[in-house]
Formats: C-alpha cells, structure tokens, sequence
C-alpha cells in the first residue's frame, strides 16, 4: 500500500503547494487506487506521476469546502476522455450528489462509466471480502468527516515444499490448503492447513482525517492505525487561530497520534505562512508524538512496508 500526496495546501494553492488530494494506491492488494479529497490541480499533479486515471474506483471526499471538491468536476470528465469504462463511486457528506450532479449538468458532460454517489453518515460506509472502511464526524466548522480504512486479516502462506513432502500432490488440494481447510489424500492420510501454512496475517490500518480541531473522533478512528494521516494547518504560536477555524496544530496532530497508538503520523495541509525554513521547527512540535513523523509535501508518496516501516519517496 503506497500514500501518493498530489496537494498538501490549506485552503488555497501555496508557491509550492497545491489543494488537497491524496492516492491510496492498492495496485498490490485490488489493482485501483482510492482517492480521498479532489483538490483544483489534482489533475495537473497526477500527471507527474506514473499512476493511471483510469484506476481510481472510489473517492471519499472528506468535507465540502472548495480545497477540498474543485477538481472533482474536471476530473470526472477527464476519466471519460481517458477512455474510463469501469464504475465509479463517489462517498461524501450531505451536499456532495448535488455539486456533482449540478457541475455536469450545466457543463453539458457525458460520462462513459456509472457514476454513484453516496451520501454518507457515521459508520461503515463500505465494505467487501478485501476491506471495511468506516467514517465518523470530526471537529470542523462545517461537516467533516475522517475515514479508517481496514484491510481485512490476509491468509497465511503456503510452504508448498512442505506439502508436497506430506504426499500433497501439486494441483486443486494445494489451494485447497492455503484456503484454510484440511485434505483428505487418496492413500487415507489427512493434512492439516495449520501443518503447512504460516497463521494468518493482520491487514494494514490507515486512517486519513479531513480538517479537523483535535477531538476524540480523531483518536478513535486512528486507534492502533499503522498510518494516520492528519491535517496541521498551524503551529504553537497559533494555537487559538487553529481553534477558531476549526483546525490543529502540529503539536495536536502530535498528541492525536500518540493518544491513538499509531504506528506513524504524516501531517499535511500546511498552512501557506510555512516554508521549508520552518519544517525543522514544525517537526520538533509534532515530535509529542513520540513516533515516527513526517510533514507530507506535495509528489511524495509513503510505502507501508510488510514489516509495517514506512518509506518515502518522489515523483
């Protein structure tokens, strides 16, 4: 699982900084990616990276302010000039079907893909055999919710070495034992999964915030998470300026983390007054942490590693 960041700017574009958006690239575990928050430029950023347009088969839209929904409209027209056949849905609060469907009915555009849209409410908002993503409100000046994404626990692997040692001939019975069920061979004998596979593995847990004061939602939607990703619009010297518009502080974010028990925290939507000449003091307020942290730029991405590391990279 890779966290790609296309904009990282809080409520407007900055000199080095665009609106949100964020890929939750699941090429490894469902061949797509997600999509969460579709600022203007998101296009434009997506085009300096290797990823495809076409694989985008969700968006969580995470609140209804225009950093966070402008390049929606664009976007959804592009994915059908790009060829885009395969369903798309939409997952946001109250407000979110009408934008959409108001944007593409005055601007006249024809999309070659279903287009569903979800408006949704506290609780899971999605869930299949791969994962379950569930939704809570946050502490914002307007609705703004935060998602946790859960990838369901992954099946222990085969030793085929082993099997085939046991008398398991190549063919349906090995899969049959990585599936988790026992076998019954022709000479009688029985071969348990447990003897020739490893346990099942825990999935991976990310949690993505929209903006957000520091609340208790924050720390339960990130409870354990191996990635939470949290706004830090502000820094100590304005603490009550964060407060007021309904935004946290690096040291916040810092403090969410380590309340949650999350494995790392990455902060974005920075405020356009920080440049990098302050990051190494933005980094010292988010170090209340006390865990591994990262202040997000715009065409970085994050790579969760097996050994649940995280290592960074650029477009």
């Amino acid at each position: 699982m890779e966290l790609v960041f296309l904009g990282t700017s809080a409520g407007m574009p900055s000199k080095f900084r665009t609106t949100s958006s964020l890929v939750v690239n699941l090429s490894e575990e469902r061949g797509t990616y997600w999509l969460v928050d579709c600022g203007e430029a998101m296009q434009h950023q997506f085009m300096k990276t290797p990823l495809k347009p076409r694989k985008i088969e969700k968006i969580f839209i995470t609140h209804m302010h225009g950093d966070h929904i402008f390049g929606l409209p664009g976007f959804l027209g592009s994915r059908s000039f790009l060829g885009g056949t395969e369903k798309l849905t939409i997952y946001g609060p109250s407000g979110i079907r009408e934008f959409v469907q108001t944007a593409l009915s005055l601007s006249r555009t024809h999309l070659t893909y279903p287009l569903e849209i979800i408006e949704i409410e506290r609780g899971v908002v999605f869930e299949d055999d791969l994962f379950v993503v569930t939704a809570d409100l946050l502490a914002h000046v307007i609705p703004s919710y935060g998602y946790r994404i859960e990838q369901k626990p992954l099946e222990g692997k085969l030793d085929i070495e082993k099997a085939l040692a046991f008398g398991v001939p190549k063919g349906p019975l090995l899969a049959k034992l990585k599936s988790g069920s026992d076998v019954v061979l022709e000479d009688g004998a029985l071969v348990k999964s447990a003897d020739v596979t490893s346990p099942p593995q825990d999935g991976f847990i990310v949690t993505i915030l929209g903006d957000t004061k520091k609340c208790d939602a924050s720390i339960q939607l990130a409870r354990h998470a191996d990635v939470l990703v949290h706004e830090a619009t502000f820094d100590d010297d304005s603490q009550q300026l964060a407060a007021s518009y309904g935004h946290s502080t690096f040291r916040e974010a810092g403090e969410v983390a380590k309340k949650a028990g999350v494995r790392h925290v990455i902060v974005n939507h920075i405020s356009a007054r920080f440049t990098k000449l302050d990051e190494q003091r933005l980094l010292e307020e988010l170090k209340v942490s006390d865990r591994p942290s990262y202040i997000a730029d715009d065409l970085i991405g994050f790579r969760l590693t097996r050994q649940r590391e995280i290592e960074s990279f650029t477009f």
